[in-house]
């Protein structure tokens, strides 16, 4: 069945699938479920070595256009999985936005980066994003909640970027602190998330005349990221 699951969302479009245990996280959060299915894809090459300046037109457009395919395979994974007797909630943003209200920019319930940490996939950045081996942090996520009797990765819970201080050093917002994360560090206790979001929009509409909050900056300088875009 998981090797069913696999070829599925793959086949949908995910370039990385994890699956992991997040018991350990309150039951309300989690939906009751024991299981979240972790699920990237990734930016285009071509499309993040653009952005080294500011963000352009054509990242903004990746931008949405991956966030519709996300909502697309998890909505189907999730499908699949009730279907075959399990119950399933994908995670997508209509979802997540939903949960108590939140918005694009507040602290999520349930973050699609804690899913993807359990789930092995990778860690999170010192720019407080998911850093990956295969893609760096040039992916965006979703995710699937289940109870389907999945086997689990290891989880990563701590930071794999060392002495590396790239994001900070590059970040227009100054919003990096360069303290690395760990499992159960909070995101304002390494992050500005503010100075993040009032820079960011102000290099949408420098970039390319938007008004949103989009920049890039950190996902393109990341040396993760760089080796995957070479």
């Amino acid at each position: 069945m998981q090797n069913k699951i696999i070829a599925e969302l793959s086949a949908l479009g995910a370039d990385i699938i994890g699956f992991g245990d997040i018991t350990e996280l309150p039951a309300a959060v989690r939906e009751n479920m024991p299981v979240g299915i972790s699920v990237a894809v990734a930016y285009p090459k071509e499309v993040i070595r653009g952005i080294a300046e500011l963000p352009t037109q054509e990242y903004r457009e990746h931008y949405d256009r991956i966030n519709e395919l996300l909502d697309s395979i998890v909505a189907k994974g999730a499908e699949l999985l009730r279907e075959m007797g399990y119950n399933a909630v994908a995670q997508s943003r209509e979802y997540v936005f939903s949960r108590e209200g939140v918005k694009f920019e507040d602290n999520t319930v349930l973050p699609q980066k804690t899913i993807a940490t359990r789930a092995g996939i990778g860690w999170i950045g010192k720019c407080a994003l998911l850093v990956t081996e295969e893609y760096g942090s040039a992916i965006r996520l979703s995710s699937i909640l289940t109870d389907a009797p999945f086997e689990k990765a290891k989880p990563v819970n701590k930071s794999l970027c060392g002495n590396c201080m790239m994001c900070k050093e590059a970040c227009p917002g100054d919003a990096v602190s360069g303290k690395p994360w760990e499992a159960g560090l909070d995101r304002d206790e390494f992050f500005d998330s503010e100075k993040c979001r009032k820079t960011a929009r102000e290099r949408a509409k420098s970039g390319f005349g938007g008004d949103m909050t989009i920049c890039g900056k950190c996902i393109e300088i990341c040396p993760h990221t760089r080796r995957y875009t070479e």
